[in-house]
């Protein structure tokens, strides 16, 4: 993508490792960390292990084969490090994970083995448990924490919602918000009297951290002079911060189009940077959308009418549509604007044939 066009983000840097026919693969760099996000986990063995290594977090929809038979190849990169590795996904998915894992003889574990956290989100509830590497991957449940709101997991820099929608199984819809940038308006500082100085490094430094609670000595104007006040961080902050644009990537994927599922999705997806979107299925099969559970290019062009987002991409087609997969660009029809980003039929590897393997083992 030319400069001009590359996605406006700050700290984030999405990549897609998926066909529009292939299992979807949303892969994001959370810049300053150097640490990465995937959100669903189907077929992933053509990916560099430069680009697997960094994953510290992955977000699943649901459990179907297409959206989590990566995990073992996951796990293959990961398992002789001592860095853990996060999995959240809808509920029942630490017993699918448990199934995945104890498929497998773990008799050489070492000590300095990965431990994979799983965590299922529930409608008021997180599950947690933990899966110990050095233990052969043995099953521990970890406890349960309250869901205050959509926020599933956050850091420094970005924070990801999920909402629960129908595919006739609970699945998760994911949101990655950008965290706004500490910014001060110079007008706010000018009517409050405030001047800069230290102090604002540290103001800095609490909001950063997350906390932004006590109060902390600033600069103010006093008739001619400047003295030192006290007030407290957070409130202070809210009121001479610099509004500005936050960018979000939304991840929807294997829904029904029915009224409730609408109505959860048009109100948890408002004000996208990028939709990476479902689309099952061309307008005239709709039917075949409605009894998957999944969308049709006619749902997805509703969607975009309400929500806008500034890009769309379009992902996971049917494979029926192999030799017509064009079609799909040619029925969408987002507003103005919104761009939409096109995707190659496939990314993955085609399939050896038996000669191109046989030709090894010729003398």
């Amino acid at each position: 993508m030319p400069a001009a066009q590359r996605l406006p983000f700050r700290y984030l840097e999405p990549a897609f490792f998926a066909g529009l026919l292939d299992d979807p693969l949303l892969w994001v760099r959370i810049r300053p960390l150097g640490r990465a996000l995937l959100f669903d986990c189907g077929q992933l063995a053509h990916l560099a292990k430069r680009v697997v290594k960094p994953i510290d977090t992955v977000f699943v929809s649901h459990a179907h084969m297409d959206h989590l038979m990566g995990l073992p190849t996951l796990v293959r990169h990961h398992h002789a490090s001592p860095k853990a590795l996060d999995l959240y996904g809808p509920a029942g998915m630490a017993e699918r994970v448990c199934h995945q894992l104890s498929g497998y003889d773990w008799n050489l574990c070492e000590p300095r083995w990965c431990t994979l956290r799983v965590h299922e989100v529930h409608p008021s509830e997180i599950h947690h448990y933990r899966f110990s590497g050095p233990q052969g991957f043995r099953r521990h449940v970890e406890g349960v924490s309250p869901r205050k709101n959509s926020v599933i997991w956050s850091c420094r820099y970005a924070w990801v919602s999920a909402e629960i929608l129908d595919h006739r199984l609970p699945v998760l819809a994911f949101r990655l918000d950008e965290r706004p940038p500490f910014a001060l308006d110079r007008d706010r500082l000018e009517e409050q009297g405030l001047v800069p100085g230290p102090w604002i490094r540290e103001l800095k430094n609490r909001v950063w951290q997350g906390g932004g609670e006590g109060s902390l000595p600033v600069w103010q104007r006093q008739g001619e002079a400047v003295v030192s006040a006290s007030r407290e961080a957070q409130p202070l902050y809210e009121s001479i911060r610099l509004e500005l644009r936050t960018e979000a990537v939304g991840y929807l994927t294997d829904v029904g189009w029915t009224p409730a599922n609408r109505a959860r999705i048009l109100a948890f997806f408002n004000d996208l940077t990028l939709l990476c979107a479902d689309c099952a299925f061309l307008a005239e099969d709709v039917a075949k959308a409605r009894q998957s559970y999944h969308l049709s290019t006619r749902d997805l062009n509703e969607l975009a009418q309400r929500l806008v987002p500034r890009f769309l991409l379009p992902m996971h087609l049917s494979k029926s549509y192999l030799r017509r997969w064009e079609e799909l660009y040619r029925e969408l029809q987002p507003p103005a604007a919104t761009t939409v980003l096109p995707l190659p039929p496939h990314v993955v590897p085609p399939p050896l044939l038996v000669e191109e393997g046989r030709r090894w083992l010729r003398p």
